[in-house]
């Protein structure tokens, strides 16, 4: 793993390269002239005034030149200043990421518990517990974000008045309060994928051939399922909790949207609705960066929780001439 690792941190870069040019230029081919958003005035825009404007800001320059300047001044920390709010990308981006990876963690934790913990109680409990898992993660899967954040704000927020439907609360407790809602709603299609998967992976666990071996010898089916069943199905379980956490950021948008949330995933809407180009590709760039990073990490733990699989996401082989 370690001798694969420049190989790994070179792909990534290379993945981390080809999707910041595709965001910047797909914003700038989108409809709307940055000139005239630049130059803050829709009156009076004359032919000249419009040249100043993007010779000012290097608009008149080739595409592949003004990706290169804005690649290099996003190395060093400038992404550039919001052409809605006035102020650097960076410190708007600054200012509401915290909530939005609140959100997140927040999210992650209610997706792993239930989702590992309805799929391992669905592969030990066959029957009607297995079929009424099964049945409610199909629905959960079923039902679209902005749905059940609709549900849960009429249910838990207007009615029950349990949770409030709006704002990010202050101090642990009440941040813990405000987001409670937003967190399950973020996290209801990933808990039904999470049970799904753990469920599938102790099922092929069960049927292994040392899991009757280690039954033959006398064993307790509590220790058969800590020490054999869940630790090999614990690969793929942890796998797929990654890369569903690492999608999330995406799935921000619509939740912080519905919610009031002052996070990237509202900023990204606000920039798209207004023709920020400049926070629109930040935002996007920071969504990819998070995904990509956080599914090589996943790629690189995957081996050591699952010594049967080689680096790479492939069982190992065995030796040549050598039989179990």
């Amino acid at each position: 793993m370690i001798r694969g690792l420049p190989r790994r941190i070179a792909g990534l870069f290379a993945t981390l390269l080809a999707a910041s040019f595709i965001i910047f230029a797909a914003v700038y081919a989108a409809p709307g002239d940055p000139a005239v958003l630049l130059s803050g005035s829709r009156q009076e825009l004359t032919p000249e005034k419009l040249a100043a404007v993007r010779a000012e800001h290097h608009l008149d320059e080739p595409l592949v030149v003004q990706y290169g300047r804005w690649l290099w001044d996003g190395l060093q920390g400038d992404l550039g200043r919001s052409f809605q709010y006035r102020d650097h990308v960076a410190d708007l981006i600054g200012a509401r990421l915290p909530t939005t990876l609140e959100l997140v963690a927040y999210a992650t934790v209610f997706f792993v518990v239930l989702g590992v913990g309805s799929g391992v109680l669905a592969a030990l409990r066959r029957g009607w517990v297995d079929s009424a898992v099964v049945g409610g993660t199909t629905l959960a899967a079923s039902v679209p974000a902005f749905v059940a954040a609709i549900a849960l704000v009429s249910l838990f927020g207007v009615r029950l008045g349990w949770f409030p439907v709006t704002g990010q609360g202050e101090g642990l407790a009440g941040r813990l309060h405000h987001l409670t809602l937003p967190a399950f709603a973020l996290a209801l299609s990933a808990l039904a994928v999470i049970s799904r998967v753990t469920r599938q992976a102790m099922a092929e666990a069960y049927a292994s051939d040392h899991v009757e071996a280690a039954r033959a010898a006398g064993q307790s089916e509590r220790q058969i399922v800590v020490q054999h069943v869940l630790r090999n199905a614990l690969g793929p379980i942890v796998t797929m909790c990654g890369l569903v956490m690492a999608g999330m950021l995406a799935g921000t948008v619509v939740v912080e949207t519905a919610f009031g949330l002052s996070g990237i995933g509202s900023l990204l809407v606000s920039a798209i609705t207004t023709h920020d180009f400049p926070v629109t590709q930040a935002v996007l760039l920071l969504m990819v960066i998070g995904y990509v990073v956080v599914t090589t990490l996943v790629d690189l733990v995957h081996p050591l929780i699952d010594p049967r699989v080689a680096p790479g996401g492939n069982p190992r082989s065995k030796p040549e001439g050598k039989t179990a």
